[in-house]
């Protein structure tokens, strides 16, 4: 009898031992290449006397590549199509007042293409949070700006920037959110009036 209640008791210590390390397995699981997709708010205003200083609401859509070298280390390089949009301010007439056609409060409407490359630092026991650092450079695809008197482009075609934020990823689907500060001054009528992009973006999509 006390044979059997000591190999019992090695039994369950051997179950329990097993038992952590698949766990500490699992979370340590995490493939070295993975793909993913999302689509969110892109929550944006253009910095400058030039536009009001208020956010509007747009979208974007975003591709990308996961390289985790390790469980607390990765890169993700992506391609985003950004659509932004402002209005302008009385100060644009007022500064700018030989290319206006309509006066105050004209509205513009950018389209970006953006090519990013974020460090992931992975928090926490697993690889679930990520948060996320890096540069951004947005190619200008495309602007309507209303009652213009010039058909010249008055936004710069490249605008370089920083973006951070946080993902939470799950083994398929994932959400986050990211704050995205412009460097470039996208002015490029003159240096009057400097204008940088800032936007706060929410996702959500699938990683394979």
């Amino acid at each position: 009898m006390k044979n059997i209640t000591v190999l019992f008791l090695l039994f369950l210590s051997s179950a329990k031992i097993f038992s952590q390390r698949n766990v500490k397995n699992d979370f340590e699981k995490e493939n070295f290449f993975r793909v993913g997709f999302n689509a969110g708010l892109n929550i944006n205003k253009i910095q400058g006397k030039s536009f009001k200083d208020e956010f509007r609401y747009d979208y974007d859509l975003r591709g990308f590549v996961q390289l985790n070298f390790s469980r607390k280390f990765g890169l993700q390089p992506e391609v985003t199509f950004v659509q932004a949009s402002s209005e302008q301010s009385n100060d644009f007439s007022d500064i700018y007042d030989n290319i206006s056609l309509g006066g105050d409060q004209l509205n513009a409407k950018l389209n970006y293409l953006q090519f990013g490359s974020l460090l992931n630092l992975n928090v926490g026991p697993t690889q679930r949070i990520k948060l996320q650092f890096g540069p951004q450079w947005g190619m200008l695809l495309h602007e309507k700006v209303d009652s213009l008197k010039t058909s010249r482009n008055i936004f710069k075609n490249g605008d370089l920037s920083l973006a951070g934020g946080i993902m939470i990823q799950l083994p398929f689907v994932h959400i986050g959110g990211r704050f995205v500060q412009g460097l470039t001054n996208i002015n490029n009528i003159d240096n009057r009036d400097k204008w940088k992009n800032q936007s706060f973006q929410l996702f959500a999509g699938f990683t394979f």
